[in-house]
């Protein structure tokens, strides 16, 4: 009799303890789907707000005119900015502007977010909290049959390298160029330019003998031009790719957290990367940067 007692104590546990993990479970992937109707609970600060996206429409794959109708912007950044504001529940409306000033337009409060290829960095961190999602691989665009045989970023001394205005690269170049000087070798001339297609009309025209960029953007100017440009080298780098957001809108910042996550879970994100041709490898688990 005791012994029944006992397996029956023990059918007992092992039922409440597979009932709790089924209630776990079910719990987990009730947060693992959109639920925008949920706004005025979840992130009440949102409700009633159109999120102003700032994005420059000119950066493809990432961010360009949709040439079936050339108001509306489409590409991986748009997409995603769209399906994740979707799953928030707050509708979107995207402020067009040379990516150099975008940041500085969320900072400034002219606009909410900054979602196109915005790198991390703990210096823009101090003026912007960073929702990153995103590995980035950086390639070498140069002229057709590569003029100056660039390999690596130990060929560049004595180059004229070509770089967006406050950029990542525009520091890695400069930085370079410290070291070409202090080895004894020829200084980077180091060209700037105000927004993404500008540089390739720099290198295309040869008033730059490379730019430094992402490898989807580099990858879109080769397939979109093969006669003019080839890929001098690809590397996939620490750097960290997200959406900026100004500090003071922290809701913000954890509602796009929460909707990047479930579109990851859910195969969303893999969807819109396949569609662009974008590898998903690049794909990092989302976090907040702050600093």
């Amino acid at each position: 009799m005791r012994i029944f007692q006992g397996l029956r104590r023990t059918v007992l546990i092992a039922a409440m303890g597979l009932a709790a993990a089924l209630t776990a479970q079910s719990a987990m992937a009730q947060d693992l789907k959109c639920h925008p109707e949920q706004l005025a609970t979840k992130y009440p600060g949102l409700v009633g707000k159109t999120i102003k996206i700032a994005t420059d429409g000119e950066t493809p794959p990432y961010s360009m005119r949709d040439p079936k109708d050339f108001n509306k912007l489409i590409g991986l950044d748009n997409d995603m900015a769209r399906a994740t504001f979707a799953c928030i529940g707050v509708p979107v409306d995207f402020m067009i502007g040379a990516w150099s000033g975008l940041l500085p337009a969320v900072i400034a409060g002219q606009a909410d977010v900054m979602w196109d290829t915005l790198y991390y960095t703990p210096e823009r961190a101090q003026q912007a909290d960073f929702v990153v999602y995103l590995r980035a691989a950086t390639g070498g665009l140069v002229q057709k049959g590569n003029p100056k045989k660039i390999a690596s970023l130990d060929d560049v001394c004595g180059t004229r390298a070509t770089a967006g205005l406050g950029s990542t690269e525009e520091a890695v170049f400069r930085d370079l160029s410290k070291k070409c000087t202090d080895g004894g070798k020829a200084a980077v001339e180091v060209v700037t330019f105000p927004d993404i297609p500008a540089g390739a009309r720099l290198v295309k025209n040869d008033r730059a003998d490379m730019l430094m960029i992402d490898l989807g953007l580099v990858n879109n100017f080769i397939s979109a031009d093969p006669t003019a440009f080839d890929l001098a080298f690809s590397i996939l780098t620490d750097y960290k790719v997200g959406v900026g957001v100004a500090k003071n809108n922290k809701e913000l910042s954890q509602a796009i957290f929460d909707a990047l996550k479930i579109l990851q879970a859910d195969g969303t994100e893999q969807k819109i990367y396949a569609q662009y041709n974008f590898d998903h490898k690049q794909a990092l688990p989302t976090e907040i940067l702050t600093k």
